[in-house]
Order: C-alpha cells, then sequence, then structure tokens
C-alpha cells in the first residue's frame, strides 16, 4: 500500500499553505518601454509554452533522450541556485518554513508549476533534510504530453534541476530531487521527494544528469606516481582506501556551475589529442585538479603523471631537474638519473607555474617542445620521447611578453589549447557543494563529527569574495571542523573574521549581472518620482533610463569589485567614463582604481 505521508509544522507550515506572495511579487519590476523584466535585479524573460515545447522535442531528437535530459537538468539547477540568492535579503527574520518557500513560491511566480507542500523537515544546524512537495500544472508534463503523449518515466527533468539546486544552495550540502510519480505518466500532479545525496540509494544514477562529463564529481585517487579517474560506485583495494584517507590524496573536480561545466567541456574536447594545453587561472582554483582530470580521461591514463612546481625549482638545478644528469657531468653527479621528462615519457607532464622560469630555462624548455628530444646535463646522446605537456600559470602571460618576461615564441608553443578556469566569485553556485564535499572530506580525515553549517555560518559562505578560490575554501572548512564542538554544527564563530564579516550582507551577484533600472512613473508633484522624493544621493540622472546609477548600486559595485574601474562599468552596463563621472559626483572617487 503506497504511503500517504502527513503534512507536518515546521516554523509555520500548517495546511499544506505557502506564504503569501506580495514580498516577491514587489521583487517583480516590468519594464515594457525598454524590453526587460526583472527579478530582484537579475533580469528574466517570458517565453510561450509552445516554442519552449519545441525546443525541448528538438533537444530530446537531436541529442538523444539522456543528453537532453542532463541539458535541461543542469539549465534548472543553475536557475535554482540563483533564485536561492534571494533568501539572504527576503524574509531574513521570518521562520525556515517561511524562508525555504520562496524557492517553491518563485516556481510558481516564474509560471513553471503550482506547488503544494507535503512534508516540510528542514533543520540546516542538524544537517536534516526531507521535504516532498506535489506540483500541479508541470509546464513539462504539458510540452511532453503535446508531443508524445503518455509517457512512461517522469519527464519533469527541468524543474527536478530546479528544485535540487535551490535546496542546495539553501540547505548548503547537496540535496537530489527524485520525481517518484508524474503528470505526464497519467498520475494527478507530480510528485517529488528531496534529501541529501547521502540519503539517497544508487545516487549515481540521479547524479549523472547533473555532471556536464562523466569525470565531474569524481575521485582522482593516487596509486604510487600515476593518477587514476574511478567512479564513486566502483569497489576498491585497501591501497586505495588508504590514499583517499590521505591529506593529499583522492581529491575530486566538484562542481556544477556553466563556468565549470564549460571548462569540463573543453578538458573533454583535448583530451583524446597530443595537443599541448595551457591552464590559466588565479592561485587556488585547482589548476592540478584539472590537469590531473585531463590526464585521467585522456588515452594515456595508465601512463605516468608527473607535476613539477616551477616556481620551487632552484635556477641552478632547473636543467638537471627538468632533462637529468649523467655521471661525472659535475662535482657530486656521482649517478646517472632521468629527469622529469624522461619521467612522464609515453605519458604527462605538469607544469605547474610556469611564468615563474627564468629565460634561460625557456629557452631550453622550448627547444625540447619543438624536438620532442631532450639531452641529460653532460650527455651527447639525445633521447626521443613522448610527453604530452600540460601547463599553467595564474599571471596573463601576454603582459609578460610585452615586459620580456616571458618568450613569446614558447607562449605560442604552450598556448595551443588555452584553458581559463574561472575564480570562485564568478561560480558562486559551486560554493555549497565545494563546503559540502570538504566537509565530509576532512571529518573522515580527522575523524570528526559535524552536521553541517548553521544559517549564519552558511550566508557568510556565501557572501564571502573568496580571493583565495577553492584552497581558501578548503582550509576554512577545515579550520572549522577543528574549532567546532563533537556532534555539533559549524557556526559563524568557527570561521575566519574575514569571512564572518559578510553575514548579513547582500550576497554578490555575478560579475556581469546588471543592476535593475527601476520603472519610472510620472507624478504631479515636482520632484517626485514613483511617489518618493527624489535625492541626489538615492537617484543620480534618473531620467537617464537603463543607464542611470543610483548611489547605493554604484557603491555595491565598487565594493564587489573591488574598485576596479572597467569590472563596475561592466556590472552597471554603462561606460567608464560614466562610472568615473558619478562616482566623483558622489564623493567615491577614491574607492576607483583603474587597470594600468
Amino acid at each position: 500500500m503506497k504511503r500517504q505521508p502527513q503534512p507536518k509544522t515546521l516554523g509555520g507550515f500548517k495546511n499544506n499553505q505557502l506564504p503569501g506572495f506580495d514580498d516577491l511579487i514587489a521583487r517583480l519590476h516590468l519594464a515594457p518601454e525598454s524590453g526587460q523584466i526583472w527579478l530582484d535585479g537579475k533580469r528574466m524573460f517570458m517565453l510561450h509554452l509552445s516554442a519552449f515545447s519545441a525546443l525541448r522535442r528538438e533537444l530530446i531528437e537531436s541529442l538523444g533522450i539522456d543528453r537532453a535530459r542532463g541539458l535541461l537538468t543542469r539549465m534548472g539547477y543553475l536557475a535554482g541556485s540563483k533564485d536561492a540568492e534571494l533568501v539572504n535579503s527576503v524574509r531574513k527574520d521570518s521562520s525556515v518554513y517561511d524562508a525555504f518557500s520562496i524557492g517553491p513560491q518563485l516556481h510558481a511566480l516564474e509560471g513553471v508549476v503550482r506547488v503544494e507542500p507535503v512534508v516540510v523537515d528542514v533543520d540546516v544546524a542538524r544537517g536534516r533534510f526531507y521535504t516532498e512537495f506535489l506540483w500541479w500544472g508541470s509546464i513539462e508534463d504539458e510540452a511532453h504530453a503535446a508531443d508524445y503523449g503518455v509517457s512512461a518515466d517522469p519527464v519533469c527533468w527541468m524543474q527536478i534541476g530546479y528544485a535540487s539546486g535551490y535546496s542546495s544552495a539553501f540547505f548548503g550540502r547537496r540535496v537530489v530531487y527524485r520525481e517518484v510519480e508524474c503528470g505526464a505518466m497519467g498520475h494527478d500532479a507530480c510528485r517529488i521527494i528531496g534529501k541529501p545525496v547521502d540519503d539517497w540509494p544508487d545516487v549515481q544514477e540521479d547524479l549523472r544528469y547533473f555532471d556536464a562529463q562523466p569525470f565531474a564529481n569524481r575521485k582522482i585517487i593516487s596509486l604510487g606516481d600515476q593518477e587514476t579517474a574511478v567512479s564513486g560506485n566502483i569497489e576498491q583495494v585497501s591501497a586505495v582506501e588508504n590514499a583517499n584517507k590521505s591529506r593529499f590524496k583522492g581529491r575530486q573536480l566538484i562542481g556544477i556551475s556553466a563556468a565549470f561545466n564549460s571548462v569540463c567541456h573543453m578538458i573533454e574536447r583535448v583530451a583524446d589529442t597530443t595537443a599541448p594545453v595551457l591552464l590559466l587561472g588565479e592561485t587556488g582554483v585547482g589548476k592540478e585538479i584539472f590537469a590531473q582530470t585531463l590526464h585521467a580521461v585522456s588515452p594515456r591514463a595508465e601512463k605516468p603523471f608527473v607535476a613539477i612546481n616551477c616556481a620551487a625549482i632552484p635556477e641552478s638545478l632547473i636543467e638537471t631537474d627538468l632533462f637529468g644528469v649523467e655521471k661525472g657531468a659535475f662535482t657530486g653527479a656521482t649517478i646517472s638519473r632521468p629527469g622529469r621528462f624522461e619521467l612522464a615519457d609515453t605519458g604527462s607532464l605538469f607544469l605547474d607555474e610556469i611564468g615563474c622560469l627564468s629565460l634561460a630555462a625557456q629557452g631550453k624548455l622550448l627547444r625540447v617542445l619543438q624536438e620532442g628530444e631532450v639531452e641529460r646535463v653532460g650527455s651527447t646522446k639525445s633521447r626521443h620521447l613522448d610527453v604530452r605537456i600540460i601547463a599553467a600559470t595564474n599571471i596573463d602571460l601576454e603582459l609578460a611578453v610585452a615586459k620580456g618576461n616571458f618568450r613569446q615564441d614558447l607562449m605560442f608553443r604552450l598556448n595551443i589549447f588555452p584553458i581559463a578556469i574561472p575564480p570562485l566569485r564568478e561560480r558562486r553556485e559551486d560554493i555549497p557543494i565545494l563546503a559540502d564535499y570538504f566537509l565530509r572530506r576532512y571529518c573522515d580525515i580527522h575523524k570528526r563529527h559535524r552536521t553541517g553549517f548553521t544559517e549564519r555560518a552558511l550566508d557568510a559562505l556565501l557572501s564571502y569574495e573568496w580571493p583565495g578560490n577553492v584552497r581558501e575554501v578548503e582550509n576554512i572548512v577545515e579550520r572549522a571542523i577543528i574549532l567546532s564542538a563533537e556532534g555539533g554544527a559549524m557556526d559563524i564563530g568557527h570561521l575566519p573574521a574575514a569571512v564572518a564579516a559578510g553575514v548579513g550582507l547582500p550576497r554578490p551577484a555575478l560579475p556581469m549581472t546588471r543592476v535593475a533600472p527601476q520603472p519610472v512613473f510620472a507624478s504631479s508633484t515636482p520632484g517626485v518620482v514613483n511617489d518618493q522624493p527624489i535625492s541626489e544621493m538615492d537617484v543620480v540622472n534618473h531620467e537617464g533610463g537603463l543607464n542611470s546609477i543610483t548611489a547605493v548600486s554604484l557603491q555595491a559595485a565598487i565594493e564587489q569589485h573591488r574598485g576596479n574601474l572597467s569590472a563596475v562599468a561592466r556590472a552597471l552596463g554603462v561606460t567608464r567614463p560614466r562610472v568615473a563621472y558619478q562616482a566623483k559626483k558622489l564623493g567615491l572617487e577614491s574607492q576607483l582604481r583603474r587597470r594600468t
């Protein structure tokens, strides 16, 4: 007999009712004269259901059901993650249920489905999450039924992605929903159940639709000097299990954001070639993990993967370390030994921080890349090698070439297939699952038990700028685990002061997100717009339409982008001179810096 769950009471959850919509509707702004719709400062758009149905059908027929489902699921996940940002600014002082209800209500407000709560049991601090909802009038049910009739399987792929993305961002841990009943299958309504990943059996079947590539969010484990990619559901020998418990082994490539998925697609495209790959990105974004993954999914996966940090090698040893040395080549060379190139033969060589090499070392490296041969120090014999070069740097090589610090011919040789890894502040959707991953990882390593993050701590994590990127997330989560009490949650006091300072502040938007223009309504009262008095500190150049800049939005953009004039202008959607003029007019000029 099918279980019929009874509604639970949680912070105002009674009689299967959602809170009122008025506070969310107030954040919706229509500007038809400019052809734009805004929801809490983020641009939206409306689409005919028939057009969505045609797009969905074409995706299925051109990509196949699995790939089309994955694409729509990931699109929904990102939309849900973005909508979760409203929790920080709406209903901050309300109950957990009212705050969580923002997601289901936005799903309805955006015209996707009517949501009826059945069970909502959410306790962020104690790590408890179980929800059930009914969906009425799903657009995906209607689209699928119109094209294919009654379905044998659930079809609300985009909506499942949305619910999973919203709940993951809200809860601070990866949450997955399953559609156990679907209107397209003949049921009266769709019924969905949401639980943390660890609480689901056979969850890999669900997760494969959230990952753009099979290697995303999978283990990269170390066996000796070789890196091998394995799926999370493959049984491992004891040596592998021990490697996973090591502090520096068993790391994973974690992410779900569009920027992360884009990098994964680039890796997949180049993996089966022999072309050199140049990984670009700020310190801490995980360039070595991406390099290990590239090797692991390439035809060279069973061959050696050798990594070297070019910044850590003394100038006097760079040649012997890279190319090897023959016995008697110089005083102290008592034995012959191969260099890193020889050790990586038939495999991959990862040259980290390649921008730190001296010009002399760059010249020697260029010859090896051009000829495919190395000559040990003190030897007259060349050795032909088959090595896949993966280089990485956090500096602008073109700028280094212009300054004479890097050889242009070497840059051309390395820059065949560059992959730019975006910083964490540009892929904030990844923060919750990264924090959850490091929480589970270091609880296992340190033999501790933590239920998760409190709402305040999660708020601080999502509001912080993360200048140290993924590496900084890892360090901060490990620190919080050590400081917090056994069996409890990690609170704001367990985070560094710089991170805790952001709690309660609006979460930064992505750099390219524009500030929503407020619609202008005429008034018969001079000096009044939208029934509010005009003040120069509140509205600047109000008649400028889309180009108007408020003091609040300008200040927020300056703080978000650390005074970078170009970045502020891009975020506001105006020119750099316009930003400079308004900043000077508002006394904010000293907070701006121009890129030199």
